[in-house]
């Protein structure tokens, strides 16, 4: 687990300075809150990049995750860093629904935030990059709150898993439900390339979710008419993509220029 380290990061490391609102609510549950990272400076309307954070679907907090928020307040975005429902007791799809909401809640207060409702991003890492991917992939979650894939402008995933069947951790087995239905939880079985640009970050030593699974999603994708980029950084393990987020390990993969790049692009 990844808690503690994270704690000690964002106590230790400098990161970028930003405008911080935090356990902004965004449903009537408890996990349904969110933090809210500014730009110390904008000149006008910002993209708004939706952060879900990994954790196998299990376990994981916002705060943790406040140098990804700043990082992207850094490089001129609205970052907001969302809670969603995690195993036990919650189990698939909740936290998708959740994730849609939290969408939904960043594209009604955009203007208040300095965001651009028309310059919506998703991103994760991990489990939250599946949880990013899948809201667009299969549009019944974003769809439920009004929303259609079509105006979200892009999804970054970082060392998702978007092909990971056949299931063998019993947790999994349990979060995901019967295995008759195990393949709608797939991101790679709901592609049909109307999806939004991706962009797939993954490093090519992570042991923990293979980088097959990037280039099997952009494959797929591609395919199918859409647009999909895949970056692999060598000798970058599942954790290392993620703390490269923040200024001190930025030395080990470029993903905020990345990141950046895709969105200032998109």
């Amino acid at each position: 687990m990844l808690a503690r380290p994270l704690r000690f990061l964002n106590a230790v490391v400098p990161t970028p300075r930003a405008h911080r609102e935090l356990a902004v609510p965004y449903g009537p549950e408890p996990r349904h809150r969110l933090d809210v990272y500014r730009p110390r400076r904008s000149t006008g309307p910002s993209p708004l990049v939706v952060f879900f954070y990994g954790g196998s679907w299990q376990w994981g907090a916002r705060s943790d995750y406040a140098f990804a928020g700043r990082a992207l307040a850094g490089a001129g975005f609205v970052g907001v860093v969302a809670d969603y429902g995690t195993y036990p007791p919650h189990a698939f799809p909740t936290f998708l629904e959740d994730g849609a909401r939290a969408v939904d809640w960043a594209r009604r207060n955009a203007a208040e935030l300095g965001g651009d409702a028309a310059r919506i991003f998703l991103m994760g890492h991990s489990a939250g990059a599946h949880i990013a991917v899948m809201l667009v992939a299969d549009d019944r979650f974003l769809g439920a709150v009004g929303i259609s894939a079509r105006e979200i402008r892009g999804v970054i995933g970082l060392a998702g898993p978007y092909d990971f069947l056949p299931l063998r951790d019993p947790a999994l087995i349990a979060l995901f439900g019967a295995e008759d239905g195990h393949a709608r939880t797939q991101p790679m079985h709901h592609v049909n390339g109307d999806e939004p640009a991706m962009l797939l970050l993954h490093g090519g030593a992570d042991e923990t979710v293979g980088a097959g699974n990037s280039k099997r999603l952009a494959a797929r994708v591609r395919e199918r008419g859409g647009s999909a980029e895949v970056k692999i950084y060598p000798r970058v393990g599942h954790a290392g993509i993620l703390l490269a987020l923040a200024p001190a390990f930025r030395f080990w993969a470029p993903v905020v220029r990345d990141v950046a790049r895709f969105v200032r692009d998109s």
